[in-house]
């Protein structure tokens, strides 16, 4: 890439602004009165929206002592190129819409331009961390946050960074490549750079493609992704006919990118020979973070059983809600994308790729409702995995963690029956459950295990899971019940304003995890990419619904009462423009009620709604 092609953001910005006034002072004989003022307001927010984010991104690029960018993208080109690229936010909310773009800040520093020695060419991909890590690929970039990288960065104008993000890991050097062995890797188990961390990376490019179709690019990688699949079914499914978890999906909690969760501790207890170390007095010595693993090195069991640890840490998979929802996602989106490949060109495939993934993900999804759903504890819980060369097999731990929810972030539950399972979300709104005072844990509080200070997953609030959970219940209030009720709104609402509200005043940031009973910081990294922020306020809350077809709707989970406006805009959808606004009143001089939606398609009204709740579905031309 040229990294001068874009030019001074201040050109930029007086540029968007005489399109902007240029497109005011068209002579519009043709709209009817009452849409002028629509069309004013448009012109307004939208230049609005441009102005503030450009003075915040010259205030993000003074923070001192923060690191520098993965990629070509720094304080001398950013603002240009998020100013092109990344949709334009604003509302009454002066809070949230400034951590929206202190995101897409944070985001354009871990674009990064990679020149692969093994495929002898340059790929786009995202980082997560800054710098190589010795649990990265060669890139720099890791899979364990890529599902979320996909569903953010998918809202970039320009599709290139994606595109080329998913061919490095899907047909590159990443897929062939196995992940190099350090210290870092604490397990027997070679596999692909590509699958060293748990991932929905299938269903991010679908995502994607909902966005930004391309039947041609789709053709072409779809065979990749279809290998990418079965690399995780080779790899990574339990293989012991007659167990309960028999072909269901396991992983280790490292791998899952949570280190440490309770219900693999449950299940060391439950556990004897190599791991009779683990009790439940002693277990806190030996699987309480990094500082511990020392120690369960250091025991008898380790010496006498040396394959049941790495380093300490055991090679004990779980068969969890988490990994069974990434695959099933997977193999849906894989049913999905052959469907379009096999319409758009009947010859390009052997007929039944589409059903024959569609009845996969039917399997595995049964497999979770039947296995995973507890219906005393009305939840999705974890199992030991059936084929564990060490430790207890098909073990169910009887702890709610907050993956328990993941089901719901692929649509999981089938429609007709969501309410046999929805039970599960008042955990959501409990301080017995997952609700604390400054965000969401990641364990249930009432659990005697529980504990927010170790650096685990028995407590402690990490953004990955909030990414997850968020879009989780606005699927469900979406999607299953409709729109939900005032109060649902208000919980959803407040989880993403307790997040924002993480973010710090004076300085902000987004870290790897906070302390949820008092938030006064984020914890580890600066400027750390392994979660989304612009995409729950895209579609979570403000409800852009993409689709493969030529349209999408509209229908916020904002609550009634919060903003007085939103702007959303600079959208590049199926290759159309798109912005939306909400006011409560625009008229300010007129009594009564003047609420109304307004959805715009390429500077065109094309509909309108006076609810803020109520669902617009926009047909493109």
């Amino acid at each position: 890439m040229n990294r001068f092609l874009y030019k001074k953001a201040s050109i930029v910005t007086v540029m968007l602004i005489g399109v902007i006034m240029a497109i005011t002072s068209m002579p519009i004989p043709c709209l009817a009165q009452k849409d002028l003022v629509y069309n004013q307001e448009l012109n307004r927010l939208k230049a609005s929206a441009a102005n503030q984010f450009s003075a915040q991104i010259d205030e993000f690029n003074a923070y001192p002592n923060r690191p520098a960018s993965d990629g070509p993208f720094n304080a001398n080109n950013n603002k240009a190129f998020l100013l092109t690229n990344a949709p334009l936010f604003s509302s009454s909310d002066s809070m949230i819409t400034k951590v929206y773009n202190y995101r897409w800040w944070m985001i354009s520093k871990h674009l990064k331009e990679y020149f692969d020695p093994t495929d002898n060419r340059n790929y786009w991909v995202v980082t997560e961390f800054f710098g190589v890590k010795p649990w990265a690929s060669l890139s720099g970039a890791i899979t364990c946050p890529a599902g979320q990288q996909f569903y953010d960065v998918r809202w970039l104008r320009d599709d290139k960074y994606l595109k080329s993000y998913a061919e490095y890991f899907m047909s590159g050097s990443a897929s062939r490549l196995n992940q190099r062995e350090n210290g870092n890797f604490l397990t027997y188990l070679s596999r692909p750079e590509s699958h060293h961390f748990s991932s929905w990376m299938v269903n991010g490019i679908e995502a994607f493609l909902k966005i930004h179709p391309n039947n041609n690019w789709l053709h072409t990688m779809l065979p990749y992704m279809e290998k990418h699949q079965q690399v995780w079914d080779s790899l990574f499914t339990v293989k012991n006919p007659g167990s309960k978890t028999d072909g269901m999906y396991k992983i280790l909690d490292l791998y899952d990118g949570m280190e440490f969760s309770l219900s693999a501790v449950l299940g060391l207890i439950h556990s004897d020979g190599a791991y009779s170390l683990y009790t439940k007095d002693d277990w806190r010595n030996y699987y309480l973070g990094w500082e511990t693993t020392g120690n369960a090195e250091k025991s008898e069991q380790a010496k006498m059983y040396p394959k049941a640890f790495r380093k300490g840490y055991p090679d004990f998979y779980l068969v969890r809600p988490s990994i069974n929802s990434y695959a099933y996602g997977n193999l849906q989106s894989l049913a999905n994308l052959y469907q379009l490949d096999e319409t758009d060109d009947k010859s390009h495939h052997k007929p039944g790729k589409a059903a024959y993934y569609s009845a996969r993900a039917s399997n595995l999804q049964n497999k979770v409702l039947k296995l995973l759903w507890n219906k005393d504890d009305q939840f999705f819980n974890t199992y030991s995995a059936g084929d564990n060369e060490f430790g207890a097999r098909d073990y169910e731990a009887r702890v709610r963690e907050s993956v328990g929810f993941t089901p719901w972030y692929f649509n999981m539950i089938p429609a007709g029956e969501y309410k046999n399972y929805s039970k599960g979300w008042e955990m959501f709104s409990s301080r017995k459950g997952f609700f604390n005072t400054a965000g969401m844990t990641t364990a249930e509080q009432q659990h005697p295990y529980y504990n927010e200070q170790a650096y685990a997953w028995n407590g402690r609030g990490w953004p990955f899971e909030n990414s997850v959970v968020y879009k989780g219940y606005a699927n469900y209030l979406r999607n299953y019940k409709k729109g939900g009720t005032s109060n649902e709104k208000e919980l959803l609402y407040g989880y993403i304003e307790k997040l924002a509200r993480m973010h710090g005043n004076k300085e902000l940031n987004i870290g790897e995890w906070y302390i949820p009973s008092n938030g006064k910081t984020f914890g580890g990294e600066s400027d750390y990419f392994h979660s989304t922020f612009p995409d729950i306020i895209i579609e979570d809350l403000l409800g852009f619904k993409a689709t493969h077809e030529n349209k999408f709707s509209v229908m916020p989970l904002l609550p009634d009462d919060k903003w007085d406006y939103f702007y959303l805009g600079n959208i590049r959808y199926h290759n159309h423009d798109i912005d939306i606004i909400w006011k409560k009143d625009w008229n300010t001089q007129q009594p009564g009620n003047q609420s109304k939606l307004c959805v715009w398609v390429d500077q065109k009204l094309v509909a309108s709604g006076p609810s803020l709740s109520e669902e617009l579905i926009v047909n493109l031309p």
